[in-house]
């Protein structure tokens, strides 16, 4: 209807698509091309009616239940039978079912790894094309693996984590007697084996269909559920996706052809699969191999507002190739197989017209992310500039919250100038993965600016839970005004980098040691000044801070736990005699009240003649109307068991 009015040159004004409530059934996305635009002048806006809530639905509700003698819930689905259909999540009662897995709570650990190649490396790559691996299985794995087919041991899923990657991997072999599992696939990185400190669960096992909330799908087409308590047959919805797209903007910008001037007002884009060959499982950091729900190319003037997008098996939203000046704004994003938001590609754009950039993410909710590819973030920036990330709610992830850039290194990078603000990043990596923090940077970003934000409870497997995380080759990052505490291994931590500067923040209690630098480097790689650092256990400094170049002064320094206070085993004063830390104190910079998170500073605070600036860091997170902050401060979050040390 819309295109006849537009090529019928009756349209007068805006165009506006009011949906009433109700669900809109998808088997596959919708699709809007450059002759779906609207104009400045007259946009067009796919709008829920007042008061309604419409669903555009990738999945289908699954019927037909019959109850077993053991309570297990049984149906069958010809498609799936047929060969027609597969799928690898299942909600019920709008709750993602977990794929039948073992362990149930908590991960194992592999043993005795080995790789033989069978494909080297192409030149110049770190890793072979093709490898064979094998590795040793505790005994309630290997009994659990012992008792399936050889069909349903290559139907079984192995989820590898290895420090901030996740390989996915079908069962090749099983050997009951020496405990040994083999797959195969690409070769492992050099830089990221797997090792005894990698942690594995097996999925997809019938075997491990035993306890309540699990599911599991045969090649026949039979789907079995064991029931939570409290569900009833008779009234329980049980979801199964049928597309892994609900939205696709096709614009083709290198021919000048956008869509454009288009609102999605409202509305509810939910369930969607992730059904992707095992390749696309290989490692990849930031699950960056993984589509989203929604994407677009060539889109520019597109608004997303009060919207939800939820139960899907990869990213939220992601706008890849030739985006300009788009919006995403007070939309709730959950219940994520991967991350959130993804801006920008992994390969830097050719031409001017392929650039994406200019896109703003504002007042927004992110919240149960990495649930079939843990490694994925809350916002992922790769090669993007001008780009506005601001007054959002990030929760509940197994990575990194805000990542930005996509060049190791110092080679040329196309991720300049993006303003991270006001944003509230907490509950992340949840003792899973490491090497991660609430924002992290790669490669030249001059003119980035994060400020204003709040990241806390940043808890990693083995290392890398900090706050503000500089990585490789981070360049022209200012981080100022930001509060940061409750990390595992640092408030701040730059592996390598050139002039950033980090300034008039608040670092708070990271357990394991406060500031961490890595890299010894020629050009100045940072300057630290007016931040107050307080803490109870760890020292203050790890890494060859007596052979860095960089710059501190005027900083404040104070161990709540009455213990001295020193950098590299000297004190302060012998500190400053070798050129460090110049101006800066050690003194209780006066807290209001800390026990209770109020970091306010009495008038009397030694900080401010040092020239800290006090900011409200209340300001953090979303605003707007009273229920949609409540709902951001009340998420539920799952409790975190800290790993031994």
């Amino acid at each position: 209807m819309v295109r006849q009015l537009k090529s019928g040159g009756n349209q007068k004004g805006p165009i506006r698509i009011v949906l009433a409530d109700g669900v809109y059934p998808l088997t596959q996305p919708l699709e809007l091309t450059p002759a779906d635009s609207g104009t400045a002048e007259m946009p067009i806006s796919y709008e829920a009616a007042p008061g309604t809530h419409p669903v555009f639905s990738g999945g289908i509700r699954i019927t037909g239940w019959t109850v077993g003698q053991d309570g297990v819930w049984e149906t069958r689905i010809p498609e799936v039978a047929a060969g027609k259909w597969t799928f690898e999540a299942l909600w019920v009662n709008g709750r993602r079912a977990v794929r039948a897995r073992t362990p149930n709570a908590g991960n194992a650990s592999v043993g005795n790894v080995k790789e033989e190649v069978l494909e080297p490396a192409a030149k110049g790559a770190g890793r072979a094309k093709q490898a064979h691996q094998t590795f040793t299985v505790p005994a309630d794995i290997a009994k659990i693996l012992a008792g399936l087919t050889t069909a349903e041991l290559q139907d079984a899923n192995l989820l590898l984590y290895h420090k901030w990657d996740v390989t996915r991997r079908r069962i090749d072999s099983f050997d009951a007697a020496s405990l040994t599992v083999a797959v195969s696939g690409e070769g492992m990185k050099p830089w990221n084996r797997w090792d005894k400190q990698t942690k594995f669960i097996v999925e997809n096992v019938p075997t491990a269909l035993d306890e309540p909330g699990e599911w599991f799908l045969s090649r026949n087409g039979v789907l079995r559920y064991w029931p939570r308590p409290g569900e009833i047959l008779k009234t329980t919805e049980v979801i199964a996706p049928v597309t892994g797209k609900l939205l696709v903007i096709k614009g083709n910008p290198e021919a000048g052809q956008f869509v454009e001037h288009i609102n999605f007002k409202g509305l509810h884009f939910r369930y969607a699969q992730a059904v992707l060959p095992i390749a696309d499982y290989e490692p990849c950091q930031a699950a960056a191999r993984m589509g989203a729900a929604i994407e677009a190319d060539g889109a520019r003037q597109i608004v997303f507002d009060d919207c939800e997008i939820a139960h899907v098996g990869e990213y939220a939203i992601w706008f890849r190739h030739g985006c300009q000046e788009n919006r995403i704004s007070h939309c709730l994003i959950q219940d994520l197989g991967a991350g959130g938001v993804r801006i920008g590609e992994t390969v830097a754009p050719k031409t001017e017209a392929g650039r994406t950039g200019h896109i703003t993410f504002d007042n927004n909710i992110i919240v149960q992310g990495g649930l079939v590819n843990p490694s994925a973030v809350g916002v992922l920036i790769c090669h993007s500039a001008d780009n506005q990330v601001t007054h959002n709610e990030i929760a509940d992830l197994f990575y990194t919250g805000i990542s930005i850039g996509w060049v190791w290194g110092y080679a040329p990078s196309e991720a300049k100038r993006n303003l991270i603000a006001f944003n509230h990043v907490h509950h992340i990596g949840k003792g899973l993965l490491s090497d991660m923090g609430g924002i992290y940077s790669l490669g030249a970003s001059e003119g980035t600016v994060v400020r204003n934000n709040v990241f806390h409870d940043i808890e990693a497997s083995t290392y890398g839970g900090w706050g503000l995380y500089t990585d490789e080759g981070s360049t022209g990052i200012l981080f100022e005004n930001n509060l940061v505490y409750n990390t595992k291994t640092g408030s701040f931590h730059q592996h390598y980098g050139k002039e950033n500067i980090i300034r008039n923040n608040i670092f708070i209690d990271s357990r394991l040691q406060q500031l961490q630098a890595t890299r010894v480097e020629e050009h100045l790689s940072f300057t630290f000044e007016n931040n107050l650092v307080c803490w109870k256990t760890g020292p203050t400094l790890a890494g060859p801070w007596d052979k860095l170049h960089f710059t501190a002064r005027n900083n404040c320094y104070w161990n709540t736990a009455g213990k001295p206070v020193t950098f590299m085993g000297k004190t302060l004063a012998d500190w400053q005699a070798k050129g460090y830390e110049q101006g800066s104190q050690v003194a209780d910079p006066g807290f209001l009240n800390p026990g209770t998170g109020d970091f306010r500073l009495s008038k009397k605070s030694p900080a401010l003649k040092l020239g800290f600036k006090p900011f409200d860091w209340t300001q953090a997170g979303v605003y707007g109307d009273r229920a949609w902050i409540k709902l951001a401060k009340n998420l539920p979050m799952p409790p975190v068991a800290i790993p031994a040390e």
